[in-house]
């Protein structure tokens, strides 16, 4: 109609031509086709040709159909990226993300997603792996009909990547040991680490008030011995990067232990090592903003014995050593008489025995019930 009028104008002289043009968004070369279309088939001329014609390019109904049982029968808890995913790999469904999330929402078979809420600036990611790791739990019901419990994951700033995940009955300051223990064997020593305020990684001297200066717990006692320095989270929106991650293992992890038939958190922590984690860094890793790496190994450090919970005791003149309801009798040493009045420490080692060192060298290790163990080096190759 719009075509109409103005080219009528511009026949009974109102409007020139290049207006003509201005106004309909069109060339003056298309407008001359358009005006010797009229001249010739009249209004009829002016109307698109394509009109009531099929689209080469249309969504079957039956792929529409397929996809929207899918959603509703197979998977109706894995979040709409998720659900693509299955959908192309394992269902051959050949329709784009967008396409998915639009013909769902039109169909309700999902609704939308609220507001991102106020504006956010953006923390840019370390240039370097190894700068910054995040360590973080998040407490779930990640498998149907079982307690909830929480999952403990660390990950990397610079590219996303997940080094570390465990199912934990409660997060606390041996879930966090045993994180840090298994980066440092498998990756070396790092230069950051980023965590909440929770009581295992500082201590707050008084209610409402920032964390002390002086920190002297286990976690923060590995760290400083390390050189690592800790950084701790003012609010949730401050690790936003792990946070997000949270998100999206929320979205895919409960349900890919459902449909893998999976009913132990025993099972699921070898789903996370074999199939999930190498999976998640397949996808969801970005190229860091610099090559290399900033880990760097540690050399003539003993990880077992430093990364362990410490309890200063004082050895007792028949050389025994209390902890606990336990009395346990040091051995004799080579290079010593007796450690009788001597400063120890007494470890709990991540492999729940027990350890006893004297100046930095294990001299004694205990099962729980206080029966001695072989000494063997704890000293990672």
């Amino acid at each position: 109609m719009t075509r109409m009028e103005v080219i009528g104008m511009m026949t009974a002289g109102t409007l020139t031509a290049l207006q003509a043009a201005d106004i309909l968004g069109l060339c003056p070369r298309q407008l001359r086709r358009l005006r010797r279309r009229h001249e010739i088939f009249g209004d009829a001329g002016l109307m698109d040709g394509r009109g009531g014609l099929s689209r080469k390019k249309r969504v079957p109904e039956a792929t529409i159909e397929e996809l929207c049982r899918l959603k509703r029968e197979v998977y109706p808890d894995f979040s709409l990226r998720h659900f693509h995913e299955q959908a192309l790999e394992k269902h051959g469904l050949k329709v784009s993300y967008t396409f998915t999330r639009d013909v769902l929402q039109l169909r309700g078979v999902v609704s939308k997603a609220p507001g991102r809420g106020r504006y956010r600036r953006k923390r840019e990611r370390r240039p370097l792996v190894g700068m910054m790791l995040h360590l973080d739990a998040s407490t779930h019901e990640w498998i149907l009909g079982l307690p909830m419990q929480d999952l403990v994951v660390m990950l990397d700033d610079a590219d996303g990547r997940i080094l570390y995940a465990r199912f934990v009955e409660q997060e606390g300051t041996r879930s966090t040991l045993e994180a840090i223990a298994h980066v440092l064997r498998r990756q070396g020593r790092f230069c950051e680490l980023y965590t909440d305020r929770g009581s295992h990684f500082c201590r707050t001297a008084k209610a409402g008030q920032g964390p002390a200066e002086e920190q002297a717990g286990q976690v923060a006692r590995v760290l400083r011995t390390l050189g690592i320095r800790q950084i701790l989270a003012r609010s949730p929106e401050a690790r936003g990067r792990s946070e997000r991650c949270f998100g999206t293992l929320q979205g895919r992890l409960p349900q890919e232990l459902r449909l893998h038939g999976i009913r132990s958190y025993q099972q699921a922590n070898r789903y996370l090592d074999d199939i999930f984690i190498p999976d998640f860094n397949r996808r969801f890793t970005v190229q860091p903003a610099q090559p290399g790496s900033a880990f760097t190994r540690l050399a003539a450090v003993d990880i077992a014995l430093l990364v362990s919970l410490q309890h200063e005791r004082v050895v007792a003149n028949d050389n025994t050593v209390a902890f606990g309801k336990l009395s346990l009798q040091l051995p004799r040493l080579r290079d010593r008489l007796h450690l009788a009045r001597c400063p120890v420490l007494v470890h709990e080692l991540l492999d729940d025995s027990l350890g006893i060192s004297f100046g930095g060298k294990l001299i004694a290790r205990f099962n729980r019930q206080g029966a001695a163990l072989p000494t063997l080096s704890t000293r990672a190759a």
